[in-house]
């Protein structure tokens, strides 16, 4: 390093980040000292602090790496740290901070919703901020944020929210491109309005009965989990949505065409049929699908899939390149034997599909449901790759060990395209 020119010297240590690893080159020189002014980020992790000694805090010490520092851009904290620690870095650093990552811990501890809403009002003195990352939320009262006009990302992660002061916390940020917002749980009712939003990721924890309404001209990518009804009209540039819901149902989706619209992924327990029908109306021009819905019917009935037509189904999905496919669409796909009853068109072919993914839990209709492999084969004009996936196939009657030969049996014939997890 002595025989480095300063520049270089300057430049290799401005890149340092951890903020022990910053404390300790202080030490080494008067020569190293001067170069730590140029440090653009610093990270201070989780147990960074725990044995501190000669009544040294966490808030005093971070304060004064942050001051010898110049124009620091990025700035994360997951130790400990208290709103008036916060409000003086935050005070040093504010106008050349362009990026903030806090750990705020307040979820546990419901009294500490005070010192929560104070921590949040003081990222408004970083008026320049472009990302803004926030782990463990209570934000039970709405933050005075004024607006961030800059801000481009906003990631909540693990957070305890009101619907009213998503809404008025998110009006503070008009021109975000990215939204996450992760384990969010006492979320009922979602209005989401954000013009420039182009990646979204919403999950929100509880009962899975949460109504969202999206209003993002430009939204690119969106994936959702737990919500029961969704609303997003404005969909003329999305190009990859995901639906999930682990705990409830889904029973109503209305979205504007999806012409765009390249890659599509449905799971959940249970789906109205209403709500499945319709995302595969919508998704005609869709390149890939995977579809994990393990039970259709309204409220608590469950049942299975109706019967879908095999041919008509790929009829108006001519676009599929991938297919992942779970045991109940399959089962569906097998229950109207089209491709045995009634005469296929000579002209019939599944134009682009290249690769199926087909999960595999009952040997029920067996006979069905080879037809439907073989048919995959068949018409599959650039078929390269098809995954059968055998899982908890279980049986008392030898059913499931004869369907489980046909489907070796049918690899053998087609070893170079199949293959069976």
């Amino acid at each position: 390093m002595d025989s480095l020119p300063e520049a270089v010297v300057q430049y290799i240590l401005s890149n340092l980040n951890n903020a022990k690893d910053v404390a300790s080159c202080n030490c080494v020189s008067k020569r190293w000292k001067d170069s730590m002014p140029y440090i653009k980020s610093l990270y201070f992790p989780r147990g960074i602090f725990d044995h501190l000694a000669h009544g040294q805090t966490p808030n005093v010490v971070i304060m004064k790496i942050i001051s010898a520092t110049y124009r620091l851009q990025e700035l994360v904290v997951y130790c400990p740290f208290t709103s008036i620690g916060l409000a003086s870095w935050l005070l040093h650093t504010g106008s050349s901070l362009k990026n903030l990552e806090l750990r705020m811990d307040n979820l546990v501890d419901q009294s500490s919703s005070n010192d929560s809403l104070s921590k949040l009002e003081c990222i408004q003195a970083a008026r320049n901020l472009e990302s803004l990352r926030l782990w463990g939320v209570l934000m039970v009262s709405t933050p005075k944020w004024g607006v961030f006009q800059k801000l481009r990302n906003l990631e909540i992660v693990g957070a305890k929210l009101e619907d009213s002061v998503l809404t008025e916390a998110l009006r503070s940020t008009p021109n975000l491109a990215q939204l996450v917002l992760l384990g969010c749980e006492g979320l009922r009712n979602i209005w989401i309005e954000l013009l420039e939003l182009e990646h979204c990721k919403l999950d929100f924890y509880g009962l899975g009965s949460c109504l969202l309404t999206l209003r993002a001209p430009k939204i690119g990518y969106l994936e959702i989990q737990g919500c029961s009804w969704i609303k997003v009209r404005e969909t003329s540039c999305l190009k990859n949505l995901s639906i999930a819901n682990n705990a409830g149902r889904i029973y109503m989706v209305d979205f504007g065409k999806l012409m765009a619209l390249e890659s599509l992924s449905i799971r959940g327990v249970q789906w109205c049929w209403d709500a499945i029908s319709k995302m595969l109306q919508l998704a005609t021009e869709v390149k890939h699908l995977y579809m994990k819905i393990e039970f259709t019917g309204d409220f608590e009935t469950l049942l299975p899939f109706p019967e879908i037509d095999f041919v008509d189904f790929f009829k108006t999905h001519p676009m599929l390149k991938s297919f992942d496919i779970h045991g109940a669409m399959f089962a569906a796909l097998c229950q109207k034997n089209s491709l045995k009853n009634v005469e296929v068109d000579p002209s019939f072919v599944i134009p682009c599909l290249e690769e199926v993914v087909i999960t595999v839990r009952s040997p029920l209709n067996a006979e069905q449901k080879m037809s439907t492999l073989e048919a995959l084969v068949k018409y599959g004009a650039k078929l390269k790759k098809m995954k059968i996936r055998i899982l908890q196939m279980r049986s008392g009657h030898s059913s499931a060990d004869d369907f489980f030969e046909e489907i070796c049996r049918f690899r053998f014939m087609n070893h170079r395209l199949i293959s069976i997890e």
